[in-house]
C-alpha cells in the first residue's frame, strides 16, 4: 500500500472519495512532476536565442528611427505646403529687421505690411533658405506642427487680433499735451 497524504486519508474515511479516484489523482500528480522537469538547453540554443533577441531589438530600433524620420519629413512637407499656399507677396522699399538665431536679417516691405507685422496680423517664417510673410491663420497651423519655423510673431499664437480691447481702452483718453 502506498503512502497517501493526510487529506486523502480523511476524504476516504469520510466517504467522500474512493480508492480508485485517489490512485488516479496520485498518478496524474506523478505525471505532472515528471513532465515539468525542464531539459537544460544546449549552449548553441542559448546563443541562438540571444542573437535572435538582439536582432529583433535592433530591428525594432531601426524601424522606430524610420518612423520618426518619416513623420519629420511629413511635417516638413506640410509646412512647405502651408507656406507655399499662404505666402503674402513682399513689396516695398522699407527695411524691416528681425533676428534669425543670432543673426539680424532684413526684408523689404511697404508701410501696410510693416503695420501688419507690428500688429501681429502677419508673421515671418523660414521658407527653406528664404523668408516668407504669412497671415495669422497659416501661422497657427504651422505652430501646431513646428513652432521653430516662425521667426517673428508680434501676436499671440492661436489668437487673432481683436478690436474689443481697442474699444475698451478708448474710454481712457490720454491727453496730447502730456509731458514727462
Amino acid at each position: 500500500m502506498q503512502m497517501r497524504n493526510p487529506l486523502q486519508e480523511q476524504l476516504l474515511k469520510a466517504g467522500l472519495t474512493t480508492k480508485g479516484k485517489v490512485a488516479q489523482a496520485v498518478r496524474e500528480q506523478t505525471k505532472q512532476r515528471q513532465g515539468k522537469a525542464p531539459v537544460p538547453p544546449a549552449a548553441e540554443q542559448i546563443d541562438a536565442q540571444r542573437l535572435k533577441a538582439e536582432k529583433a531589438e535592433r530591428d525594432r530600433a531601426i524601424e522606430a528611427e524610420r518612423k520618426t524620420q518619416a513623420q519629420a519629413n511629413e511635417v516638413r512637407a506640410q509646412i512647405r505646403q502651408i507656406i507655399g499656399a499662404h505666402k503674402v507677396k513682399r513689396e516695398g522699399e522699407l527695411e524691416y529687421r528681425f533676428t534669425d538665431g543670432d543673426k539680424i536679417k532684413t526684408l523689404l516691405v511697404n508701410e501696410a505690411l510693416r503695420a501688419q507685422l507690428a500688429k501681429g496680423v502677419l508673421v515671418i517664417a523660414r521658407d527653406d533658405n528664404s523668408y516668407a510673410l504669412l497671415p495669422r491663420p497659416a501661422a497657427d497651423k504651422i505652430y501646431t506642427r513646428d513652432a521653430s519655423v516662425i521667426l517673428l510673431d508680434h501676436g499671440t499664437p492661436g489668437e487673432s487680433t481683436s478690436n474689443e480691447d481697442d474699444e475698451y481702452y478708448k474710454q481712457f483718453q490720454v491727453p496730447d499735451d502730456l509731458t514727462w
